[in-house]
This record gives C-alpha cells, sequence and structure tokens, in this order.
C-alpha cells in the first residue's frame, strides 16, 4: 500500500512565501477548496442558474437576470464588507420592457439611500461596497439609471401642473411609458377612466340612460374632497410600454317605436382598469341594461344593475324604477341611483342620477392650479326620465331634461360619460356622452 504524504508550510509571521517560479501555475486538487486569498475585483458568473424573478445576491457572484415574463428586484446584500461585489447582466435584452429594480437592503447606492432601476437593453453593473457613505459604487456600468428617476411618457394632449405632468384623451390613443421611473422618484401613475353614458330609452314613458362607469385613483391628494368620494388611493405601477387607450362611445338613442331600449355606452380602458360603459334606459315593462351604471326602466319593469362588473369603490349605481302609470325613472349615476317615476303616478319621470366630481387642481396635482379639467366638473351623470306630461332633469354631468310634446330629448354631454335622456309617447330617446381618460404622475 502506497503512503500517503501531507505536506504542511508552516506559516511565520513577518515570512513572505512564494508558491511556484514564474510562470507557474499553482493549482488546488479536484475537491480543494481556498480560503485567506482574498478576492481582486472579479465575479463568478452563475451561468448554471438563470434568474427569473426576484432574489437576494451574494458577494462574488454575477447574475444573468431575463426578465421576458417579468420585472423583478435584485436585493444586495445585507451588512456588507468594504470589497463585497454584484455583477449584473440583462440575460435577453429586455430590460427596457421589465426593468430590474437593485434593492440597496439598507446601504447606500453611490451615497444615496435609494434603489436604483436598471432599465436599458442589454444593460450590465458591477457593485462594489466602499464604506457606509458611499456604500455600493457602480463600476464598469453600461447605461444606468441611478438615484431618484421618474416617469416619463407620451400620448394625448400633455399638460403641466406643479410637479405633474397630466395625459388627457378624449379619443383612442396610446399613453407609452418611456422611463418607468423608480421608487425614490416616481414609478406609479393615477388615473381617471369614464366611460361613455347609454342612451335613453324610447316610445313611451322611458327611463333614462345610465352614467358611464367612474373609475378614480388619487394617491397624492387624498383624502377627499380633494377628489371624488369614490377615488382611491392606490395608483398604478408602470413599466416602460405603449399601453393603448380605449375612450368608450356615447350609446345610441332609443328608437321612437316599441321595443326601445337606448344603447350601451362603451368601455373605455387604461391598462388593468376597465370602467364600464352604462346601461341603456328602455320604456313599459320591459327590463333595462346593466352597467357602469343601470339604465333607467318605465312602468314596473326592471331596472339596470350599476357597478356591472362589480368593482370596489364602486363605479356606479342602479338606475331607477318607472311607476305604473306612465313615468319612466332616471338612469344611475356614479354618485346616486336614478329617480324614481314618483306619486301620484304619470306626473313626471325620475330624477337622473348625480355623477360625481373631480378638481382640476387636486386630481392635477394638488398646488391649487388649473389643468385639463377646470375646476369642479361633474362626470358620469344619469339621463332623465320620461312622462307623458312633464319631465324631471337629468343628474348633474346628465343628459338633463327629457322633452315635452315633440322637440326632442337632452342628449349626454361629450367627454363626461352622462347617459342621455328618454323619450316620450312617439319619441325616440337621446343618446350617451362619451367618456374620458387623463392620466397623471410626477415628473419632477
Amino acid at each position: 500500500m502506497s503512503k500517503i504524504e501531507v505536506n504542511t508550510v508552516e506559516p511565520q509571521c513577518g515570512t513572505t512565501l512564494t508558491l511556484g517560479a514564474s510562470g507557474d501555475t499553482v493549482t488546488l486538487g479536484s475537491g480543494a477548496s481556498q480560503s485567506g486569498f482574498g478576492r481582486t475585483g472579479t465575479v463568478d458568473w452563475q451561468t448554471g442558474s438563470i434568474k427569473t424573478s426576484g432574489f437576494t445576491a451574494v458577494s462574488g457572484e454575477g447574475y444573468f437576470c431575463n426578465t421576458t415574463s417579468a420585472a423583478f428586484t435584485v436585493t444586495l446584500p445585507a451588512s456588507p464588507s468594504g470589497g463585497d461585489i454584484v455583477a449584473i447582466k440583462d440575460y435577453a435584452q429586455t430590460f427596457e420592457t421589465n426593468n430590474v429594480t437593485v434593492g440597496r437592503n439598507s446601504s447606500n447606492i453611490e451615497g444615496v439611500a435609494n434603489d436604483i432601476t436598471l432599465n436599458a437593453n442589454a444593460e450590465s453593473v458591477t457593485l462594489v461596497y466602499v464604506d457606509s457613505t458611499k456604500g455600493w459604487v457602480l463600476v464598469n456600468e453600461s447605461t444606468t439609471i441611478y438615484g431618484p428617476a421618474f416617469v416619463a411618457a407620451t400620448g394625448g394632449t400633455i399638460t403641466t401642473c406643479g410637479n405633474f405632468k397630466v395625459h388627457t384623451f378624449t379619443g383612442p390613443g396610446t399613453f407609452t411609458v418611456t422611463c418607468a421611473g423608480n421608487s425614490g422618484g416616481s414609478n406609479t401613475v393615477d388615473y381617471f377612466v369614464v366611460a361613455g353614458g347609454a342612451g335613453g330609452g324610447g316610445a313611451s314613458s322611458a327611463g333614462g340612460g345610465g352614467g358611464g362607469g367612474f373609475r378614480l385613483s388619487n394617491s397624492t391628494c387624498m383624502p377627499s374632497p380633494q377628489t371624488s368620494p369614490l377615488a382611491t388611493p392606490t395608483a398604478l405601477p408602470v413599466s416602460a410600454q405603449g399601453y393603448p387607450i380605449t375612450v368608450g362611445a356615447g350609446g345610441s338613442a332609443g328608437p321612437s317605436s316599441s321595443p326601445s331600449p337606448g344603447g350601451q355606452g362603451g368601455n373605455s380602458i387604461f391598462s388593468s382598469i376597465t370602467s364600464t360603459g352604462g346601461g341603456g334606459g328602455i320604456n313599459d315593462s320591459n327590463t333595462a341594461s346593466p352597467g357602469g351604471s343601470g339604465g333607467g326602466v318605465g312602468n314596473v319593469g326592471t331596472v339596470g344593475t350599476g357597478n356591472t362588473p362589480p368593482v370596489s369603490p364602486p363605479q356606479g349605481n342602479n338606475g331607477g324604477q318607472g311607476n305604473n302609470s306612465g313615468g319612466g325613472g332616471g338612469g344611475g349615476g356614479a354618485g346616486a341611483t336614478g329617480g324614481e317615476g314618483p306619486n301620484p303616478p304619470g306626473t313626471e319621470g325620475g330624477v337622473g342620477g348625480a355623477g360625481s366630481f373631480v378638481v382640476s387642481s387636486g386630481f392635477a396635482g394638488c398646488n391649487g392650479t388649473t389643468g385639463p379639467v377646470s375646476g369642479a366638473r361633474y362626470f358620469s351623470g344619469g339621463g332623465a326620465g320620461r312622462s307623458e306630461s312633464t319631465n324631471k332633469t337629468g343628474g348633474v354631468g346628465g343628459g338633463g331634461t327629457g322633452a315635452n310634446g315633440g322637440s326632442g330629448v337632452t342628449a349626454g354631454t361629450t367627454n363626461t360619460g352622462g347617459g342621455g335622456g328618454g323619450g316620450g309617447s312617439g319619441q325616440a330617446g337621446a343618446a350617451g356622452g362619451s367618456g374620458i381618460v387623463i392620466i397623471r404622475y410626477k415628473f419632477q
């Protein structure tokens, strides 16, 4: 049996130890490991583990990050020491579409207490920890954005209000995010999405059209009454891409001959937010349509249900019930249910449900200046119901009164999502008003 020899080189204080002669290669045996040699500023690239979701990096390692499916965060090591090093590379050249956020994990990056965003295709960075003042410093970086970064975008009619940009769409278009920003600046947007209002029913004592769905976020100026009580404080995150914008058309007027349903309003859409078009009003003992707000009905028919499909906060209300002697109910509005055809029966139609309001200075930036929607404006009101004698007015932002005699009815106002008024005997109803989409974000 051969003898296994163990050679030990005894360390001595102050001794210089040289392994191998000039030009030689010192190789560790299979299964052996080294310690105490330190690192020379390089990383070991983890080619066998392509990253596709968030993880915490380890000093001395480089990572290929594949964001084809989704953006994610690479968290830097906790409690780093001077000389710790981490590298990141865009594996599939998709960082522009789906960013990588580099989470600082309580240490500074370039002397700033902010995460950084990697948002350029084929981007690569190497970060070396220096000290508690500068923290992680970027070396050999390629087109990196670090420190506070803000959302930047194009599309629609753009106005500036203080530190905010506001994009207004009165018709279809594309909201194109060219920079997704980061948490140190801005990386979310507020939205105001109003669908098209529905048409009022026609032919005989018809119900008014429902207002278009009303959905609003206001992460900057909460709580109400800066804006509608229907506002949510949760803004939408965005990435660098184009977001198609749909602005719902107003629903068509109900015809003058029975049955005479008003047309459904068109949906308005931005990103994951869909506001549903208003439900059409109808005459007699029929069933009105559901929608953002439901349509009103004549006589003793079935009202259209609002907030359909349901969202929170609700996007609208039910339509109004008619009475059995000729009074049509009002269409539902964002702020209230459509009015019933009151008793004594046959005297008047139901009032349209009130819309909800937006204060321009509140939505556009909270700085008291005028934005694209001047002053306090109401949206998504219901159209008025119609009787054979007199008529109630439509909800604020809605279609207004139904007609007397044969002079016609009042349509929903363009770009307010208002419902159209109902028609009387032998009359058509009125068309609903189109919707609107407004997007706001902090740009500096």
